[in-house]
């Protein structure tokens, strides 16, 4: 390799120093400008804030429990900036992060729940501050920061601390609120179909025995597939197929102790089949139908059911040309909570209501003696939560 002059190799070492100063520089800007992008020192402790309070949240969507609190807890001392933080129900403690010193930590939160507002304990080596978790007037738990000096500032940020735990713990609860009474909404069905129904399908199916013994034994079947769909313990959901075939199976059992007083229309569009849709929420309708709009008329009339596909949402409706009624009272019936003979109807209401909110209730038209339509939309893909 031929060998290079001292001044090339000087203008070549000058080159490499005015780059390398050049991507300092540089990357010196970017970071700088990254830095103003963040904002002011508020902005970024703001955002530091918001983002510690993300990831605790996920953690409380089951309430005040042992798992729960032991994830968020780490990001609860985070926010309050404590060297210790530990978590209470009203007799144990739940969880506990960072370092916390030689004390009763149930004995701390049960002098906090007593006093049912936050406390401040001095002591030689630390102090502690104790924030009820408070939940509709009810005093859950605890959150406990220990520092070596608790201030002003501490002290505020523990009861705001403990009231956003407080307000997840809350939510919480009303989802499980909201699952029970759904699951009550369900028993009410059951209970409200079982002893009108089954005991005019036995009176039916005992009409036939002797005149008819192979249609006596087919309703048999029939009935007993029905009642296993209706009284099945598992699931809040069913498919519009399933609902729709113990629909059917509903209308045989009637048209045997109807006879040709009702008939039956149905206009089905296979894309919504698949539709999941709320267990007992189309069954009850058509039995309103037949014992309110149909079973009161002479000459009995016709029951009408389409599921047409509309996009994101199924759209199904209940049409029959019986005696109908007065909207006021229908109107005063779904917003009643008693026990009256549409119970089936409210209770369906509700339920919709609640898992799809409050504009997706059902659409009834009726009018005394122009019969009943009664139309429901369901999204498609979207099935709510709720324990099973």
């Amino acid at each position: 390799m031929p060998m290079m002059s001292p001044a090339l190799e000087t203008t070549l070492i000058v080159s490499i120093i005015v780059v390398a100063a050049a991507v300092v520089v540089f990357v010196g800007l970017k970071m700088f400008q990254a830095q103003r992008d963040l904002g002011t020192d508020a902005d970024r402790a703001t955002f530091q804030t918001l983002h510690t309070v993300s990831l605790a949240a996920p953690h409380l969507a089951n309430g005040l429990d042992e798992e729960g609190a032991g994830r968020a807890s780490r990001h609860l001392r985070e926010l309050l900036g404590c060297p210790g933080l530990a978590v209470t129900d009203t007799t144990a403690v739940l969880a506990a992060d960072g370092t916390l010193p030689d004390v009763d930590v149930p004995a701390l939160a049960a002098q906090t729940i007593a006093a049912a507002r936050t406390q401040v304990v001095h002591e030689k080596d630390w102090d502690a501050v104790c924030a009820p978790i408070v939940v509709q007037d009810r005093i859950m738990g605890t959150v406990i920061a220990f520092a070596a000096k608790a201030d002003s500032g501490l002290v505020r940020a523990g009861s705001e601390v403990a009231a956003w735990v407080a307000a997840h713990v809350g939510l919480a609860e009303l989802d499980e609120s909201r699952a029970r009474l759904a699951e009550a909404e369900v028993k009410a069905l059951r209970a409200q179909i079982s002893p009108h129904f089954i005991y005019n399908s036995l009176g039916a199916i005992a009409s036939f025995i002797n005149t008819d013994p192979q249609r006596a034994r087919e309703l048999v079947v029939e009935f007993a597939d029905f009642t296993r769909y209706t009284f099945r313990r598992h699931g809040d959901f069913t498919t519009l197929a399933e609902e729709l075939t113990a629909i059917d199976r509903y209308l045989l059992l009637e048209k045997a102790r109807f006879g040709e007083r009702i008939r039956v229309s149905l206009e089905i569009a296979p894309e919504v089949l698949s539709t999941v849709i709320p267990f007992l929420s189309l069954q009850p309708l058509v039995e309103n139908a037949v014992r309110h709009g149909l079973e009161g008329k002479a000459d009995g009339g016709l029951i009408k059911i389409t599921a047409a596909d509309a996009g994101q949402h199924a759209v199904i409706t209940i049409e029959d040309d019986g005696v109908g009624m007065d909207p006021e009272e229908l109107r005063g019936l779904l917003g009643s909570r008693a026990d009256g003979e549409h119970v089936g109807l409210r209770n369906v209401d509700v339920r919709l209501r609640q898992l799809y909110g409050p504009e997706n209730g059902l659409v009834v038209d009726t009018a005394e003696g122009a019969g009943t339509l009664i139309t429901v939309r369901l999204p498609k893909f979207r099935t709510p939560k709720l324990d099973s």
